[in-house]
């Protein structure tokens, strides 16, 4: 393990994203948060069958600042239960790790 992870949430419109994501990075939560075009999620909210067109972030982070990343993407994000998924990064790039490591100092 690296330490390092890779946190997914997904936001209703591409405005949101770019305002979320700069947050973070801004805040040192994130050393990069990448806005994917968009997507289409179907899920079930409250019995009902929804299909929604969302955008995905693609969060890259310490393991460390996960929970405050988490309580700050809850307290920015419109929707009332968001998706906040975290993926252990086992390997990568040594050079990319380390820039993520310095960005992500507070």
């Amino acid at each position: 393990m690296t330490g390092f992870m890779l946190v997914l949430t997904t936001v209703p419109d591409e405005r949101t994203g770019h305002e979320l994501g700069r947050a973070l990075v801004e805040e040192r939560l994130a050393a990069c948060v990448t806005v994917s075009p968009a997507a289409r999620s179907f899920y079930r909210w409250e019995g009902k069958l929804c299909d929604e067109a969302e955008h995905v972030l693609f969060i890259k982070t310490r393991a460390s600042l996960y929970d405050k990343l988490e309580s700050r993407i809850k307290a920015l994000h419109p929707y009332h239960v968001p998706e906040v998924i975290a993926l252990a990064v086992e390997k990568g790039s040594r050079d990319y790790l380390d820039w993520m490591d310095e960005e992500t100092k507070g």
